[in-house]
């Protein structure tokens, strides 16, 4: 009897353990997954410099004023202000 109750406790402990395995692979999969749809951005995408931080950003996602690339409105409202001062 008491061998039978050892074997239900192991059994039921992998049963457990392997569940919890699944579950973390099907996360991962779908995390994976999802980076790889999130990866829009063409490959063949420019990459521009914002003239405030000097970071490189796509072209498409960046904006351009008076001949300048910038990662966001707030450099770009920074640099113009900078440059008028001079």
């Amino acid at each position: 009897m008491n061998l039978l109750l050892i074997r239900l406790i192991i059994f039921a402990v992998l049963f457990f353990a392997g569940l919890k395995l699944y579950s973390m692979y099907r996360e991962w999969k779908l995390n994976r997954d999802n980076l790889v749809e999130g990866d829009s951005q063409p490959a063949d995408s420019k990459m521009v410099l914002c003239s405030w931080c000097k970071v490189h950003v796509p072209e498409p996602d960046a904006l351009r004023e008076k001949g300048e690339w910038f990662c966001c409105s707030a450099h770009r409202d920074k640099y113009l202000e900078e440059k008028k001062d001079d």
